[in-house]
């Protein structure tokens, strides 16, 4: 047994790991990740299962995520359930862990954990911490494992936090290099062999500002070979890839210190198709001369109901973004809002009335979270052929 895992065991029997909230709460149990303590904005997930998508979505940087569903670790870790190439949530937060019970694990939670060096808690109300966050907002906190900071002083450096607004993580989460999908293997793990995928006609330049490999799975799915290519990447350089469309990924923290991918997107508007999820939609949003704006606790979770007005259908999304694009910022002559959220009311979709424009806040390529909005896939191919 390393040196970590017989820390990390000791800390299980004798406790003493803790969360400490800006507003002075300290929550007490016991560590199953790294031996490390970290900082990061707390917010709370409704998913049942898909803890491994979560904590590889690169969206999640900088949050300390807490699973509302309290056994977290039944079904193990695998490679083939990664959805980026590491773990990147600052800190994980649950109720009771799990020893795993599935043919498809490779390893425990704890053990990817102290892998890829997330520090986690356990032991404690996450139900009694979900309502605090539902009734105060999303908050600041301190996550102590080593047991070198007191509670005072875990309390005053979750305060003294600069936190997630106005701060650009996609330039920490995106990829180094530009690179063509589906060339290594990844795209067979989730969707089998590659010989039932259909031929790709139309080419595709994504923006990673975090993406998630599902999305690119689902690109691929629909017959569109992706390059992908880093968050900073000028419009010049991508219009001169010759592409049929751009997407413009998910990824996490504020939209608006994006400034280089608003000014991208900007320059990219009536040159070429569009497509943005999550970040990508806020980008789009604020591009076309809209503001974003900050939700209570944000929307986290595999369960959000979202209504399509065009159609009146509902959909069942999965979603991770703390932001929102502000309805009243946007010229109803050039932008319409094509999708709400039920619970709500915050703009879920809009497209651009005379170009070839579309976002949608949620994600539709799940993991993890429901299919049903997959078909956003296809009208993107629609919009393309429109273009």
């Amino acid at each position: 047994m390393s040196a970590a895992k017989i820390w990390n065991w000791r800390q299980q029997r004798e406790g003493g790991a803790f969360l400490a909230l800006e507003d002075g709460t300290v929550l007490k149990g016991y560590s199953v990740g790294a031996p490390k303590d970290s900082l990061g904005e707390v917010v709370f997930n409704t998913g049942m299962t898909g803890y491994q998508e979560i904590l590889s979505d690169p969206s999640y940087a900088g949050q300390f995520v807490t699973m509302t569903c309290p056994h977290i670790g039944n079904t193990g870790m695998n490679a083939a359930d990664m959805e980026s190439r590491q773990l990147f949530a600052n800190g994980f937060i649950i109720h009771e862990p799990g020893q795993p019970s599935n043919w498809r694990a490779d390893e425990t939670l704890t053990d990817s954990l102290l892998k890829h060096g997330i520090p986690a808690l356990a032991g404690i109300d996450t139900r009694a911490l979900t309502t605090r966050l539902r009734t105060h907002g999303t908050i600041k906190g301190y996550l102590s494992v080593r047991g070198e900071v007191n509670e005072s002083e875990a309390i005053g450096r979750a305060k003294a936090w600069i936190g997630l607004d106005g701060q650009d993580y996609a330039a920490l989460v995106t990829c180094k290099t530009a690179y063509a999908w589906d060339t290594d293997g990844r795209l067979t793990t989730s969707w089998g062999s590659a010989d039932t995928l259909p031929p790709t006609d139309l080419k595709i330049v994504a923006y990673d500002f975090g993406i998630k490999w599902n999305i690119l799975r689902g690109l691929r799915r629909s017959g569109m070979a992706v390059t992908v290519v880093p968050a900073k990447t000028t419009a010049a350089e991508v219009l001169a890839m010759k592409p049929d469309g751009v997407f413009l990924s998910n990824g996490p923290a504020d939209p608006a210190a994006v400034k280089y991918a608003i000014d991208n997107a900007r320059a990219l508007l009536g040159k070429t198709p569009l497509m943005g999820i999550c970040l990508g939609h806020q980008i789009l949003g604020l591009a076309c001369g809209g503001k974003t704006f900050r939700l209570k606790f944000g929307h986290h979770g595999c369960n959000h109901p979202v209504q399509d007005l065009a159609t009146g259908k509902v959909e069942i999304t999965s979603q991770n973004h703390n932001f929102s694009v502000d309805p009243k910022s946007l010229d109803p002559a050039q932008i319409e809002i094509t999708h709400i959220n039920l619970n709500d009311r915050t703009v879920e979709g809009l497209r651009h009335k005379h170009l070839p424009m579309f976002a949608v806040q949620y994600h539709p390529e799940a993991a993890p979270g429901p299919h049903d909005p997959f078909y956003l896939f296809a009208r993107f191919r629609e919009l393309i052929a429109k273009a």
